[in-house]
Formats: C-alpha cells, sequence, structure tokens
C-alpha cells in the first residue's frame, strides 16, 4: 500500500482533521506502543499500519 493510499484512508475514516491528530496522538498497542507516525518513521509498512488501525478501531469493511 502507497503512504498516499493510507492517508486517503485514514481521512474517509476519520475525517480531513482528525486523521492527522489521531496519526500524531494515539499510541497504540497493535502497533508496539506506537503513534501511527511513529510506526511509519520505524520502517512499518503502510499497509501493516492500517490493519492495526483498523482492528483497534473498528473500521468498516468496505475501507480495508
Amino acid at each position: 500500500m502507497r503512504l498516499t493510499d493510507f492517508w486517503e484512508r485514514m481521512a474517509e475514516h476519520f475525517g480531513d482533521s482528525y486523521a492527522d491528530s489521531f496519526a500524531r496522538d494515539h499510541v497504540m498497542s497493535e502497533l508496539g506502543g506506537r503513534t501511527v507516525y511513529e510506526a511509519l518513521e520505524a520502517g512499518w509498512d503502510a499497509k501493516e499500519v492500517w490493519r492495526a488501525v483498523c482492528s483497534a478501531q473498528e473500521v468498516p469493511p468496505h475501507l480495508h
């Protein structure tokens, strides 16, 4: 998954402004105690990060 696709999905689920806030501030156990930004910066694949977000936030199946 490209990062642009990842951020489009984040915006579709959370809304443009909250997607960024969520990615910066929400520490997720599914990401090893990291935020979305920290996981991406640490080299996690965008698809794996998206799967973690989907699991933790009950993202509707049509956005997976």
